[in-house]
């Protein structure tokens, strides 16, 4: 899927780059000699894993901007266009600004050497460097090891979750996904790890012990207690009491306290002091488009894309609507597991809509519902109508599968925004 508005900047400065995958960093390597390094600048805390990425960082941002902190961040897929996964302290980058690291781009000669997404990253690192931030938060894209974003010394690295994804790209067993989440750990650098299947643990620790890198483990070291709710540290000897995430979920709670346990790190880093009380006002205010994110009455976006993330949403619906009726809008991507998914949300549901959309990667919706064991299953072919009629549903719909799905999604119903406020 091309990433909205990124053809513009790239016809205007004459700058060629691949739609394509590609994994390995001598281009990144390649280029960013020809940018003078910017990515050397920056005090990065750097994520990967399976699910949990974006809700990780969402707590952190919070976190650093509570304390005073300047924050850049860069994360994918985009929301809108190509401007909100390049931003500072929550504000995406601007037209003119975007437009102007372009030109620095054009003017070091990348045409032709990069991949849509290792251009972007490169702009991002040029733009953080030049607004000279105290943290940036950096998403890997794919994986981690062969990753554009595997470019950077962290400060601290985060593991947030590992289970089979892009098995064209990491391969087909848990070891090797964890193979390539465990390349972001770098040298004598602390990775904060959330509750990883137990084949990828000893991957990762050996990743961490050839480094010499300290491993800071959720449910060894520190913990979230989500009845009480607790953060405990007992490398450091604290807790913190009466702790209420902004992002709804049970699971949220582990994210939280993975941002938590980095930003101490990262506290330490920059020798200042972590506030208990700011902390806890800070992870309140955690917001993230995509995850149980109401855009219209009755309407959620959650983009859960896989068997874990499916089981989070089912979670949650559970915990935060019991009883009511549940519709589904599905699109996936052809390499996901679509029917185990499907599967997951039938548990909630027996009625399902299924929808194409923009990307070459995508399962169409004929072969979706065909996967489908609901009953009440159909082809969405008017989005407008739908959405128009959702007001009056007695229930719930969520929209769902892929994030590439809910950016498009979201294009399309801005038409709501002045009758709902909501968009």
């Amino acid at each position: 899927m091309r990433i909205p508005k990124l053809d513009e900047y790239k016809k205007k400065w004459n700058i060629e780059s691949e739609q394509s995958i590609q994994l390995g960093l001598e281009s990144m390597v390649q280029a960013l000699e020809m940018l003078e390094h910017p990515e050397k600048e920056l005090n990065v805390v750097h994520v990967a894993g399976t699910n949990g990425k974006g809700s990780t960082i969402a707590f952190l941002e919070q976190l650093a901007i509570a304390h005073g902190l300047t924050v850049g961040k860069f994360m994918s897929p985009c929301i809108v266009d190509v401007h909100d996964q390049i931003q500072i302290d929550g504000k995406p980058i601007s037209e003119k600004e975007l437009d102007y690291i372009f030109a620095i781009m054009s003017r070091a000669g990348l045409s032709g050497k990069l991949t849509d997404f290792e251009l972007l990253t490169c702009a991002a690192f040029l733009y953080f460097a030049q607004n000279n931030l105290d943290v940036v938060l950096i998403e890997a894209g794919m994986g981690g090891r062969e990753d554009s974003t595997n470019v950077v010394d962290p400060i601290v690295s985060i593991i947030t979750s590992i289970a089979l994804e892009h098995t064209k790209f990491l391969g087909s067993t848990i070891e090797s996904i964890a193979s390539h989440k465990a390349g972001i750990i770098k040298q004598q650098k602390p990775v904060v790890i959330g509750r990883l299947p137990q084949q990828s643990v000893h991957v990762i620790e050996q990743e961490a012990f050839e480094k010499e890198s300290p491993l800071i483990a959720l449910g060894d070291h520190f913990d979230f207690i989500e009845e009480d709710k607790i953060y405990t540290n007992d490398e450091r000897g604290l807790s913190i009491q009466r702790l209420q995430g902004g992002l709804p979920g049970k699971h949220q709670g582990d994210n939280m306290a993975l941002a938590i346990t980095a930003f101490f790190e990262l506290a330490d880093f920059l020798t200042i002091a972590a506030d208990i009380e700011k902390i806890r006002e800070a992870v309140k205010k955690a917001k993230l488009p995509g995850r149980f994110e109401q855009v219209l009455p009755n309407v959620y976006f959650d983009g859960a894309h896989n068997p874990q993330s499916a089981e989070m949403l089912i979670q949650t619906i559970q915990q935060q609507f019991p009883n009511e009726p549940i519709r589904f809008v599905v699109g996936m991507l052809a390499d996901k597991d679509v029917k185990t998914v499907l599967g997951i949300l039938e548990t909630v549901s027996d009625e399902f809509y299924f929808i194409d959309f923009s990307n070459d990667r995508a399962m169409p919706a004929s072969e979706m519902m065909c996967l489908s064991s609901a009953s009440i299953k159909a082809i969405l072919s008017d989005n407008q109508a739908f959405f128009r009629q959702a007001s009056t549903f007695n229930g719930k719909i969520f929209v769902t599968g892929s994030l590439y799905l809910l950016t498009e999604l979201r294009g399309q119903l801005k038409n709501f925004k002045e009758d709902c406020g909501l968009l």
